[in-house]
């Protein structure tokens, strides 16, 4: 289901847990088969799982917990908005909603070109530089103001 190169990343992340504790590296196996697939299916869920010896429901738990995993296909870039208490109260929430209105597009949409998928997120820990986003889980955006996000997306298409 993985290409070989993806096994080997795998099997790096595998080598710095004890041989019995292999499960351990399931966040970044799961990040790994997200980053070749572009999203994860059930189906790359469970091989993630079957390769670490783990239940499928274990891998599905942390799939489902954290945001930065994908279960359903995103557009080519992936803008995640903080919108928790401190991004809230210096203007995450008006971020989010001035991305909407660019973009003409809710949370959990993507533009009609397949461009750009809206994620509302939780605390991103940056909360110093807050309203903050980030673009396909890497790259941390800081004082996201309306004039930062159309230089953002004109960066983007």
């Amino acid at each position: 289901m993985l290409t070989s190169e993806s096994l080997k990343r795998i099997d790096r992340e595998i080598a710095k847990y004890p041989a019995d504790q292999k499960q351990s590296a399931v966040m970044a196996a799961l990040a790994i088969a997200q980053e070749e697939q572009g999203w994860l299916s059930s189906e790359a869920i469970e091989f993630v799982a079957g390769y670490l010896g783990m239940a499928p429901i274990a891998a599905y738990e942390v799939a489902t917990f954290y945001n930065m995993y994908d279960l359903k296909p995103v557009g080519k870039y992936k803008l995640s908005v903080c919108t928790n208490l401190p991004c809230m109260l210096t203007g995450g929430v008006d971020a989010g909603e001035y991305l909407k209105q660019k973009l003409g597009i809710g949370y959990n949409e993507t533009t009609p070109d397949g461009l750009i998928t809206l994620k509302e997120s939780e605390c991103m820990g940056a909360c110093g530089d807050a309203p903050v986003m980030i673009v396909n889980n890497r790259r941390m955006c800081s004082w996201m103001n309306p004039e930062q996000i159309d230089k953002l997306l004109a960066e983007l298409k």
